[in-house]
């Protein structure tokens, strides 16, 4: 059959299996957590230090400085 038979559906062509996905996972030892929980305030971005202070109790605002968001967490940790 021509070629225009087979897209009319004369011949239906065989659809190869997807390949599965390849996923990689993270883990982190406890060695590594412990350094991120204990670097100081300065050295954080602002992903880490909303999560900080989110521990703590608080929620920040990200579209604050990283000076704002620095001085709130501590005002808590003072007022702790």
């Amino acid at each position: 059959m021509s070629r225009f038979g087979d897209l009319l559906g004369g011949k239906k062509p065989s659809a190869a299996p997807a390949p599965e996905p390849v996923v990689e996972e993270v883990f982190i030892t406890p060695e590594e957590e412990v350094l991120t929980e204990a670097s100081p305030l300065e050295e954080m971005n602002k992903n880490e230090l909303e999560t900080y202070g989110r521990e703590l109790g608080v929620e920040l605002d990200r579209r604050h400085s990283r000076k704002k968001l620095i001085s709130e967490i501590k005002e808590v940790l003072d007022n702790s």
